[in-house]
């Protein structure tokens, strides 16, 4: 899988998730590591929107670094975020009381 089937998969699964009640700005780089789907790309979530896009974000909260067998489990509610960081699988940068919210928004996906 290239990065481009993978980062359109990630905003495909996330479309349409209802952020309208978060008023806190998050912004979250994902860092996808690995021989598929590699490269990176950042959600934010800033109005009561949510915003996929394939850049690096440099006014971000926190960095998750992962494969993308990894978010894609944890995406789709296989392996928990805070197992996957427990047991090494992902790497988090930045604030984590931000990334931990990753969790809420992940839940939030239809």
């Amino acid at each position: 899988m290239t990065y481009q089937e993978y980062f359109e998969s990630v905003k495909k699964e996330f479309e349409g998730t209802d952020v309208s009640d978060i008023r806190e700005h998050l912004a979250y780089q994902f860092n996808v590591i690995g021989d598929e789907g590699a490269g990176i790309f950042y959600v934010e979530v800033k109005d009561g929107k949510l915003f996929i896009e394939p850049y690096e974000y440099y006014d971000r909260d926190a960095i998750f670094i992962a494969t993308a067998d990894t978010f894609t489990a944890i995406m789709n509610g296989k392996m928990d975020p805070v197992w996957a960081f427990t047991i090494r699988k992902l790497k988090v940068e930045g604030n984590i009381e931000k990334a931990l919210k990753l969790k809420d928004l992940i839940s939030r996906k239809k």
